[in-house]
C-alpha cells in the first residue's frame, strides 16, 4: 500500500551517457537516454533523447535522435526528429533530415538537407477514422 517505486540508478544520475575525449568506439550504439560524445565513433548511433557531439567529438556513420547539438565533426546521415543545432566550430558532411535547424556562423555545413514538419500527436490520420458500413 505504501510501497514507492524505486528509481533506477540512471534516473538518479540524470540519464546522460558520456564518452570522453581519447575514447574510440567502432560499432553501433543504442541508447534511451541523452548522450554526450567527446571521443570518436565509427558506426551508427540511435537514441530516443539528445546527442551532443563536443568540440573534440567525431562521428562517422548514421545518427537517429530526438535532438542534436554538434560542435565537432560528423560525416554521414543524421535524422533529427525535432531540433538540430550546428555550432560555429562544427564540420558536417553528408545528409541531414530534421524538423528544425540552427546553424551558427562559421560552421562548415556541406550536406543535403531535408526539412520535415514534425508530427502533431493530437491529430489522427483520416484512414484511422471509422467508415460508415
Amino acid at each position: 500500500m505504501f510501497e514507492k517505486q524505486q528509481k533506477s540508478y540512471t534516473d538518479l544520475l540524470g540519464k546522460t551517457n558520456r564518452i570522453v575525449e581519447g575514447t574510440i568506439i567502432k560499432g553501433d550504439i543504442i541508447s534511451h537516454a541523452d548522450f554526450r560524445l567527446d571521443g570518436e565513433l565509427t558506426g551508427n548511433f540511435t537514441t530516443k533523447g539528445k546527442i551532443v557531439i563536443g568540440p573534440a567529438g567525431s562521428v562517422t556513420g548514421d545518427i537517429k535522435c530526438k535532438n542534436a547539438d554538434i560542435e565537432g565533426r560528423f560525416n554521414g546521415k543524421i535524422e533529427v526528429a525535432e531540433m538540430l543545432n550546428v555550432k560555429s566550430k562544427a564540420h558536417i558532411l553528408g545528409e541531414v533530415i530534421t524538423s528544425r535547424l540552427s546553424v551558427e556562423p562559421g560552421a562548415e555545413f556541406s550536406a543535403s538537407c531535408i526539412m520535415r514538419t514534425p508530427a502533431k500527436p493530437s491529430q489522427k490520420p483520416n484512414d484511422q477514422q471509422q467508415q460508415p458500413g
